[in-house]
């Protein structure tokens, strides 16, 4: 039988980790902009098929009482029908009850298999919330490059325009041909085009994000907050290290691989006899002393066939779990391989842009800008510069949004939740 402290520890860890799902998640409190943070907590928070996952854990824990409870106590009654109202003999009756104890060992084994097993379905929970959290980290990227590249896209309509005006006013003065005039109109239709592209991407995240958070999906959210230069990753060889006692995956198989364990154990214990007491009184003795009794009963295990194939069962079991594991720690390695090499790539290509095209393109528009102004070149060169600077910074913040994108991915692989390292984390890069 379970000892009453570690019923207490398991009660008290339902109510420290399970809380209700309700329909529609809270009232969020965002403020005029949120943090990827805020958003992980409130997803982990208000998402159902964490409560769905937390009551398939919490049923699993039910089981470790069943497992570990005696066998309902048994009675039995019998009369001697022969005996009632007969005047040669008193009303004879028998009763009896009995209780099957395991044999010694047994309940311990079999409550072991069950917090073995209900091991794997709480390791279901963190694999879940792993996956959440990488998910609203991905959609939040996407969220605030969505939001930038809106704002550059009613910038690049501002110049179209101006470039339509400009050169219709110097078609018209026949400074320019008509071929001019026809590009700035192709490139305001186009950028006309892209905003209703934009703004159906807006949408679509919206709708995700909301999902994540059980809300409906028209339910408006504010503006993200910058995301955050990342200057460098930690070493690949310390995340594979950190994952082989981090992923929940792996947690998991080492729970089967105990509960299969037990099982083994529970298979050889099982040759062994159960034993059965029982008290009863039988008014059928002409004896008085006799009538009450106690006695002790065992089953015999004639056929061993059954406890041989679970006994094989259990082993077999145990070899497909230690395969399972050894397959998953290469799989593991692979992902975090492939997800480190992305997201290195994805580091050099915004280290790229933020470091050296971006500021190519401002230093290029300011030459534009300063020839402008002395007359050197006309407002149709300063205009595509302007835009060239434009789409540069557009570039940039993709790049940023794709690096986040991609660290997400190598989060959820390593199994962290939290950022890798908060130290590699510097400033924020202005919108």
């Amino acid at each position: 039988m379970k000892a009453y402290s570690s019923l207490i520890q398991r009660m008290l860890l339902l109510f420290s980790i399970l809380q209700p799902c309700p329909l529609w998640a809270k009232e969020i409190g965002f403020g005029t902009t949120f943090s990827v943070d805020q958003l992980v907590s409130e997803v982990l928070a208000a998402n159902p098929k964490l409560g769905m996952a937390q009551a398939t854990w919490q049923a699993s824990l039910t089981t470790i009482e069943q497992q570990s409870s005696y066998d309902d106590l048994q009675f039995k009654y019998s009369f001697s029908p022969l005996t009632i109202n007969s005047q040669k003999a008193a009303f004879g009756q028998r009763f009896e009850i009995s209780q099957k104890l395991p044999f010694p060992g047994k309940f311990q084994l079999r409550e072991q298999v069950a917090e073995h097993h209900a091991k794997t379905k709480q390791q279901d929970i963190a694999s879940l919330q792993l996956l959440l959290a990488s998910t609203a980290k991905s959609l939040f990227s996407d969220w605030y490059f969505i939001h930038q590249a809106i704002a550059i896209d009613q910038q690049k309509q501002r110049l179209v325009k101006k470039f339509r005006d400009t050169a219709i006013a110097q078609y018209s003065a026949g400074r320019a041909n008509k071929q001019d005039v026809l590009r700035a109109e192709m490139q305001l239709a186009q950028r006309q085009h892209q905003s209703i592209t934009l703004q159906r991407q807006k949408k679509t995240r919206l709708a995700q994000l909301n999902t994540l958070l059980n809300r409906p999906v028209e339910t408006p959210l504010p503006k993200p907050q910058a995301l955050t230069e990342i200057k460098k990753l930690p070493a690949l060889k310390s995340l594979l290290l950190k994952a082989l006692h981090t992923r929940p995956e792996l947690k998991a198989i080492n729970a089967k691989l105990n509960a299969y364990k037990a099982e083994s154990e529970l298979a050889e214990i099982n040759y062994y006899p159960d034993f059965k007491l029982s008290a009863g009184y039988n008014s059928l003795w002409d004896n008085e002393d006799k009538r009450f009794n106690i006695g002790v009963g065992i089953n015999i295990p004639l056929d061993l066939s059954k406890k041989r194939a679970a006994k094989q069962q259990a082993k077999s079991n145990s070899q497909q779990a230690s395969w399972q594991r050894i397959d998953l720690q290469a799989q593991i390695k692979q992902e975090i391989t492939i997800a480190y090499a992305l997201t290195e790539e994805s580091l050099h290509v915004f280290h790229l842009y933020h470091q050296q095209l971006s500021p190519l393109a401002n230093e290029n528009l300011l030459v534009a800008t300063t020839d402008y102004q002395a007359g050197k070149s006309d407002l149709l060169s300063l205009i595509n510069s302007q835009q060239e600077q434009l789409q540069t910074q557009l570039e940039t913040e993709q790049a940023l949004a794709t690096m986040h994108r991609h660290l997400a991915e190598l989060e959820q692989a390593v199994g962290s939740i939290e950022p890798l390292s908060t130290a590699d984390y510097a400033g924020i890069i202005a919108e």
